[in-house]
């Protein structure tokens, strides 16, 4: 049987219960404060949306957006939020508070880059320093300092009419929209390559029809099979005279109709024609075809083609490699 409680214990109790209830309201006020510092995420369009309405890239399997940057880079540029007056907990709430500053009416956003320093050892005083900037192109951005010695993250914000390059061939052109903020690294090396000016080896050389077992809006028919043939085209994006470094996996959606993807880590790529939901997190999505371009896309897949195999599976192999060109284009017009 237990022992009864004294006056002098119940009253010890009591200010105990005192003493938790100032701790507790000092902490909600705390988080309260934090919270009207910290910057507010933009709602952006979802990856179905993308195909339609050409917005920013969500990833579709874990509904989070992508907010990510390349370690051991230092963008340099014009500062729009000084991170010396502007200090964040991790580099993706510094990401969210460049993507803040992108106007969903005009799609144009006022800061296209982010730097933060989140290595504590190596930062020192500049721990959390989150700097805003804003290119001036956005398609070269100014890297001052790259490598292990370098503190600094950074990553690259497009809104939903920026970050479109070219792809010019024979047959015509399409647009890519690229997805820097979930492919920072595919991103980044695209845009060596459109510095280069030259794209020399560059070419698709396997093409694929939607076939029968989708439509033309992507859709897969019900309890028909999944191929061959595979619905998408493939090339190489690897210019001769180039050292070519692998593609880390990135970002891994569903594959919809456009998405343009690493086949493995690259050079390999292909656009798909379809939304392949039997795909789901099995490669990195760098960029979609706009929309309205998908008819050209759709033109390669129809051209001549020959059956090879590869690794036990039938596909179809272009007769004549199609070569291609990356231009830039900085807004959609």
């Amino acid at each position: 049987m237990g022992r009864r409680r004294s006056d002098a214990e119940r009253g010890v109790c009591a200010l105990a219960i005192v003493f938790l209830i100032g701790v507790s309201s000092c902490i909600m006020v705390f988080r309260c404060l934090i919270g009207a510092i910290r910057p507010t995420s933009v709602e952006v369009s979802s990856t179905s949306n993308f195909v339609n309405y050409g917005g920013d890239f969500k990833s579709g399997e874990h509904n989070e957006e992508c907010c990510r940057g390349i370690e051991h880079l230092e963008l340099w540029g014009d500062a729009v939020k000084w991170g010396s007056d502007f200090k964040l907990n991790s580099s993706r709430e510094c990401c969210l508070a460049c993507k803040a500053m992108c106007d969903d009416q005009s799609g144009r956003c006022f800061c296209d880059s982010w730097v933060f320093c989140g290595d504590a050892r190596a930062c020192g005083p500049k721990f959390g320093e989150c700097w805003l900037k804003k290119q001036k192109d956005m398609l070269h951005p100014d890297q001052r300092a790259s490598g292990d010695q370098v503190m600094w993250n950074s990553g690259l914000m497009f809104g939903k009419n920026e970050g479109i390059i070219r792809m010019e061939t024979e047959y015509g052109t399409f647009r890519i929209k690229l997805f820097p903020a979930c492919a920072p690294h595919s991103v980044n090396f695209l845009l060596e390559l459109l510095a280069l000016r030259s794209c020399v080896g560059c070419q698709f050389h396997r093409a694929e029809s939607r076939g029968s077992f989708w439509f033309s809006n992507g859709d897969h028919v019900e309890n028909a099979a999944y191929g061959p043939p595979f619905a998408l085209i493939q090339g190489t994006l690897e210019a001769h005279g180039t050292i070519f470094k692998k593609n880390p996996k990135e970002d891994c959606p569903t594959i919809r109709r456009g998405s343009v993807a690493w086949v493995g880590s690259g050079p390999e790529f292909f656009i798909s024609l379809a939304n392949h939901d039997e795909w789901r997190g099995a490669y990195t999505v760098f960029g979609s075809v706009l929309p309205k371009d998908m008819e050209m896309v759709e033109k390669i897949a129809q051209l001549p083609t020959k059956s090879e195999v590869w690794h036990n599976i039938n596909v179809s192999v272009l007769e004549k490699p199609i070569p291609f060109r990356l231009k830039r284009m900085n807004t959609e017009p």
